[in-house]
């Protein structure tokens, strides 16, 4: 039971770190971005292609996945996402959604559609055995990256300068611009971080989760899971939304898994008859 919690604590983790940056633009940008598994693609690919082709170290690699992943971001974000921040949601929803069919193709066409292998440094295969807790080497960690991720973030956007502005430009975007706040420039830098966040996050998951071309459209529920459990008005919420679905789907496929992951959407529904608007909510009940 243990090594269970363990290893849904360390899922649980990945999915934070991969869905952290959808829930970001929901919650502080309120653009609904369905092709955020397609920037995690992105940097499980640049991960795997330094790593097969370049031979670049493993840990090099994370950050070249987190700043690929960004770049991609800041790019798209500037040519296609900005003249959508003001079009209904259905528009975002459907010019997102056409971003991942194309993304999927183009991978499968350049890369090809075969299951993607991380080859791990010696030092982090294995498994350490404390009593009946076994824990995996690479788990511990993707929990200890993913912990300074969260706390980090946390600070960025509750302490700083940078968090304040972000929060001033969502709430009115005209009277931050009138307060000498470029909000082009504070959106570009959120979207880049959150796609770069999600670049990171795929390129840790692709020895856990796996990768091929059709990794945006597997997880993507998984994403949307996190942020409507969890809600969109802080960090913590999608931490705890994620960390429940880790646990919950580990657990469920090991002692249930004839049911796969109705557990998971079983525990989804249960919290949002009790909470609608997720876990964390802003004053007002409004996610």
């Amino acid at each position: 039971m243990l090594t269970i919690l363990f290893d849904g604590i360390a899922y649980g983790m990945l999915l934070f770190v991969l869905a952290v940056g959808l829930a970001v633009t929901m919650g502080l940008m309120n653009f609904i971005n369905l092709a955020h598994g397609a920037f995690a693609m992105a940097g499980g690919y640049i991960t795997v292609l330094l790593m097969q082709r370049l031979d670049v170290p493993f840990l090099v690699s994370l950050p070249a996945a987190f700043l690929g992943a960004a770049l991609l971001g800041a790019v798209l974000e500037r040519t296609l996402y900005r003249p959508l921040y003001r079009k209904p949601h259905l528009d975002q929803v459907l010019f997102s959604i056409g971003l991942v069919f194309m993304s999927v193709a183009a991978v499968d066409y350049y890369v090809g559609s075969t299951q993607q292998i991380i080859h791990l440094p010696q030092w982090l295969k294995g498994r350490t055995e404390i009593g009946s807790l076994g824990m995996g080497h690479y788990r511990l960690f993707i929990i200890a990256v993913c912990a300074a991720l969260t706390v980090g973030l946390q600070y960025i956007l509750a302490r700083t300068r940078f968090g304040s502005r972000l929060r001033a430009s969502v709430d009115d975007q005209r009277v931050a611009a009138g307060m000498g706040i470029n909000v082009n420039v504070v959106f570009l830098s959120t979207f880049a971080f959150g796609s770069g966040l999600a670049g990171l996050g795929g390129a840790l998951g692709a020895e856990v989760l796996g990768l091929d071309p059709s990794f945006p459209l597997k997880f993507m529920i998984y994403f949307l899971i996190v942020v409507a459990v969890g809600g969109t008005s802080s960090i913590t919420g999608p931490l705890l939304a994620a960390l429940l679905l880790g646990i919950a789907d580990v657990a469920g496929k090991y002692y249930v898994p004839r049911l796969g992951a109705f557990i998971v959407y079983a525990l989804m529904i249960v919290i949002l008859l009790w909470r609608p608007n997720g876990l964390f909510v802003r004053q007002g009940g409004k996610a």
